[in-house]
């Protein structure tokens, strides 16, 4: 569940279409001080990356940590990225035609800091379509 503080912030954000330093301060020291709580509050944050182009590069720095963090030691198998963790998150972060840069970055650094991981986030690190899940790119067809 999405605590009402991150959905809140999400909101904000969007309604004002830029993520400031002040913002991204905000939302490390009083909404995500304990890092991501689950898959939900990872896919919204993942989300305000595409709905809000203009934001700080503090944002993609805080967005990689606290999803590296949560992907690679938070999932279980803690520090392996499996098939199922890699369809979730290579399934988020490709909605929409394949991964941003800064989604393509968190994919990169998510496979540096894992013991092992599936190949499909491989794909997304590599940016492009072949990280989106087959069954998600027959639907967009």
């Amino acid at each position: 569940m999405i605590q009402a503080s991150l959905q809140d912030f999400c909101n904000r954000m969007v309604a004002k279409g830029t993520i400031t330093r002040d913002d991204v301060n905000e939302l490390i020291r009083e909404i995500l001080p304990e890092g991501l709580a689950c898959r939900d509050e990872a896919d919204m944050l993942i989300g305000l990356d595409r709905a809000v182009r203009g934001a700080d590069p503090a944002f993609g720095d805080v967005l990689t940590a606290v999803l590296v963090d949560f992907a690679v030691w938070g999932e279980r198998p803690t520090g392996h990225i499996d098939a199922e963790i890699a369809h979730w998150l290579a399934g988020s972060l490709s909605v929409g035609g394949g991964p941003t840069p800064l989604g393509t970055r968190i994919a990169r650094e998510v496979i540096r800091e894992a013991q092992s991981s599936h190949e499909l986030l491989l794909a997304c690190a590599l940016g492009g379509s072949a990280c989106i899940p087959a069954a998600t790119r027959r639907l967009a067809a």
